[in-house]
């Protein structure tokens, strides 16, 4: 059984309640086998029969679990590089797609796009994102809007959690907006995502969830009550972009369609955080994306204050949250969402694995769980989080193997 040993701290994120208690360990080892974790705990207590085992030399340095980026729109063509000037001049989000843009333009350009090539463009971006520390990505269709492009790109995602370098978890997002050749039948799309697009994903076990963003400029709760049901039908557990530009009692709609995570949450009610902590959603809160729409970020402070599990995620897509730099979303998280360095982290690793469904599976280093970790050229995690670098990931680990970097034997 290899083991990491001379780890300065080990954060394992182990216990499933309290956002601040990210379990750490100081002089800590770390034993797996077949890409399992079998112990964790201080070098001091380490039992006797590992001790002989292979082991790599953390440095010294501080280790977590891989990160969960639990909110991505990994495959799509193109960029809206010019709707971020436009912005800066002023123009809001709804402005810039009430004229074509937007959403409406990536779904041309991912289009456009074979599978090979959105296969090679996506594989790019999360070679990068593995190389951040980033062991496990929710990835979400919605730049399809149509049968065949949808189910294009989830097909895209099977093969990049076929073939690494992280775990891939999928959601159908096809109730993102409603497209442009079905802008005078509103009714007629929502149809389409129920009666044949849900169930082709379904049948060819191409997603876990189903997503739909409730907003004026999207859908209505009403129609998203019925996208959710017919998922759930289809064994699709609901998840739901909620409350981002306005506040129409979207994490209430959370609450009652038994959605896993409510995501944005921007302009959450009081009346919205309660219904979501008694009903245990996870809330999904994106800083890249306020930070780009210079937006009033989520009251993650109420939140966690109100027995909400909160996760943090990059949202990363072409407009609104160009980047999938995940550690960066944490500092945002810290300096603009006022979560504390170990709040956040626990944020991007035991709860957002919550937020798909992998809790205990991925997102801790505890006995049962998969051996994903990163280790992170830093003494602590406020360390980390407070001095911020292009990147501090000195190795990231998936299932026992190095996917990024390099570890030297002890």
């Amino acid at each position: 059984m290899p083991r990491l040993e001379n780890i300065g701290c080990l954060a394992t994120c182990a216990n499933p309640s309290g956002q601040d208690d990210i379990g750490r360990i100081h002089d800590a080892a770390l034993v797996w086998q077949d890409g399992i974790v079998r112990w964790a705990g201080s070098a001091a207590s380490l039992p006797p029969e590992y001790a002989e085992e292979p082991a790599w030399d953390a440095g010294g340095r501080l280790v977590i679990p891989g990160l969960v980026d639990a909110h991505t729109h990994l495959a799509f063509g193109g960029w809206r590089a010019g709707e971020f000037s436009d912005r800066v001049r002023g123009r809001s989000y709804l402005e810039i797609a009430a004229a074509g843009g937007g959403i409406a333009s990536t779904v041309r350009a991912t289009r456009a796009l074979d599978e090979e090539a959105l296969l090679e463009r996506a594989r790019g971006f999360l070679s990068a994102m593995v190389s951040l520390g980033v062991t496990t990505v929710e990835a979400k269709s919605g730049y399809g809007l149509d049968l065949e492009t949808e189910l294009r790109l989830l097909r895209v995602y099977r093969r990049l959690d076929e073939t690494g370098p992280a775990r891939i978890v999928s959601t159908c997002l096809a109730a993102h907006v409603v497209p442009p050749e079905w802008a005078g039948d509103r009714a007629g799309y929502v149809d389409l995502v129920v009666d044949e697009i849900l169930p082709a994903v379904a049948e060819r076990g191409l997603a876990d969830f189903v997503d739909v963003f409730v907003e004026d400029a999207a859908f209505s709760a009403d129609e998203a009550r019925r996208i959710c049901a017919r998922g759930r039908t289809l064994g699709l557990r609901p998840k739901l972009h909620v409350d981002q530009l306005s506040g129409g009692g979207g994490a209430e709609l959370a609450a009652e369609v038994g959605a896993v995570s409510a995501d944005h949450l921007e302009c959450v009610s009081e009346a919205g955080i309660a219904a979501l902590a008694e009903a245990g959603v996870v809330a999904v809160t994106l800083p890249l994306a306020t930070l780009y729409l210079d937006q009033a970020p989520p009251p993650a402070r109420a939140l966690i204050d109100g027995g909400v599990a909160v996760a943090v995620a990059s949202d990363f897509n072409p407009g609104t949250a160009p980047s999938y730099h995940l550690p960066f979303a944490l500092t945002l998280a810290c300096a603009r969402q006022r979560m504390t360095p170990s709040e956040a982290l626990k944020g991007a690793t035991r709860y957002a694995a919550r937020a798909i469904g992998l809790e205990g599976t991925v997102g801790s280093l505890e006995p049962g769980a998969a051996a994903d970790f990163a280790v992170i050229d830093a003494p602590d995690v406020e360390h980390w989080l407070y001095h911020l670098r292009p990147n501090a990931c000195t190795a990231a680990v998936t299932g026992g193997r190095i996917r990024h970097g390099h570890l030297a034997e002890a």
